[in-house]
């Protein structure tokens, strides 16, 4: 039921602002309103709902200075992410980290933007994993459906999946150097698509 509702929420079925009502969702998904209960509490604090007490719960809308924030956060962990990924990958790692960026590239081609979208996310979530350091995948997960929603939106997928493809030759590789030069850059990538698009109707992702 979590699954279902974050995934509602980051790729945009759920708009933010609207409201998440307990017995409309049950019946929706033809399930008790405990599950959907427990499903809000966890993504209340994940950061993407906002509890009001004594109304309804509802998607968080996000501000510029949220996605300045978050976006200074992540690329200080990620970009250890993505350095220890490559210092300490398998190849079986990597097998896992190629598949994934296959299957963006070729949804982001054929135009299949929530798949594209999805395979994006595993993309990272993979590499967190390679990096193999608890306290880095403690820290990540604390904010990683934040990040999802507000830098997974992008506008160009084909271009984003482009640079997931030199990350992971890079992380292949075990090419340091490249990628505290990469990721940065990639990461700005998509908080400036989530800027213009907060910019062009606020709130709105």
């Amino acid at each position: 039921m979590t699954r279902i509702l974050r995934d509602d929420i980051i790729l945009g079925r759920r708009a933010p602002g609207s409201r998440l009502v307990e017995r409309d969702i049950a019946a929706e998904l033809n399930v008790s309103r405990l599950p959907v209960r427990e499903a809000i509490r966890t993504l209340v604090g994940e950061g993407v709902v906002v509890a009001r007490p004594r109304t309804w719960a509802v998607v968080r809308e996000f501000t510029q200075q949220d996605i300045q924030d978050f976006g200074e956060v992540r690329e200080a962990i990620e970009t250890l992410i993505f350095v220890f990924a490559a210092e300490r990958h398998s190849a079986d790692g990597i097998g896992r980290l190629r598949a994934a960026y296959e299957r963006e590239h070729a949804a982001a081609v054929a135009g299949d933007v929530e798949a594209a979208r999805m395979a994006a996310g595993e993309f990272h979530e993979i590499s967190a994993e390679l990096a193999g350091n608890e306290m880095l995948g403690e820290l990540i997960g604390v904010f990683v459906t934040r990040l999802r929603w507000l830098f997974g939106q992008h506008d160009d997928l084909v271009a984003m999946a482009e640079e997931h493809r030199a990350i992971l030759e890079a992380v292949s590789e075990r090419d340091i150097a490249t990628l505290r030069w990469l990721i940065p850059r990639h990461l700005a990538s998509g908080q400036a698509a989530a800027a213009r698009r907060l910019a062009r109707a606020p709130g709105a992702f």
